[in-house]
């Protein structure tokens, strides 16, 4: 079943905005092994950080009194960005990374309403992407079904639906656990990916 993106993005705008930083935090998660991979095949990148960044976004979420300085962990962030240059794919999406932890570290340090449609809308590009490269030369309307009809797009409307899902109730350690673990995916990525040490990684 495909989502219909235009009633999901309305519950997502109307979501509090505790509920919505979970949600943006859960589609980082599972964008991670993206940049892991990245990093191990190129040799750029610093998915240290972006984890313990990740992490800080989460202890916040959880103790909204925590004092954490996320203008300096979004400086931090921003020296991870992959070279200029680099116009592969692998980088691409690595920068999907960033940018949608990024994205939702402007949600932390004030206004920014555009942020979880946004991070949603990133993570299923990335998969429409990914699609593309690997089915090939084919005309658009066919490639537009190709997509639509996908395993991996199925699985991004499954995911999403199912985190917009699970933040709709009450926000609370318990839920954020529960959440935060069906962003991890067990370590595999929006684009089907998995590193064997991401998904063990705290």
């Amino acid at each position: 079943m495909v989502a219909k993106p235009q009633g999901f993005y309305q519950r997502l705008q109307l979501l509090p905005l505790p509920a919505q930083q979970a949600f943006m935090a859960a589609l980082c998660e599972r964008l991670l092994p993206n940049y892991a991979l990245y990093e191990q095949t190129s040799g750029h990148g610093d998915g240290h950080t972006l984890r313990t960044v990740l992490n800080l976004v989460w202890e916040r979420l959880s103790v909204p009194n925590a004092s954490i300085d996320f203008a300096r962990q979004a400086e931090k962030l921003a020296e991870c960005e992959p070279p200029e240059g680099d116009e592969s794919f692998g980088a691409r999406r690595a920068l999907d990374a960033v940018v949608s932890i990024s994205a939702l570290l402007d949600t932390l340090q004030g206004e920014s309403p555009e942020a979880v449609l946004d991070v949603s809308r990133t993570s299923r590009a990335g998969v429409r992407a990914f699609i593309e490269l690997t089915e090939g030369e084919v005309d658009a309307q066919a490639l537009a079904l190709i997509i639509r009809d996908h395993p991996l797009m199925e699985d991004e409307n499954d995911f999403q639906d199912a985190v917009l899902e699970a933040v709709s109730g009450s926000i609370n350690k318990t839920t954020l656990k529960e959440i935060r673990t069906l962003g991890r995916n067990n370590g595999i990525s929006n684009l089907g990916l998995t590193l064997d040490e991401e998904a063990g990684a705290e």
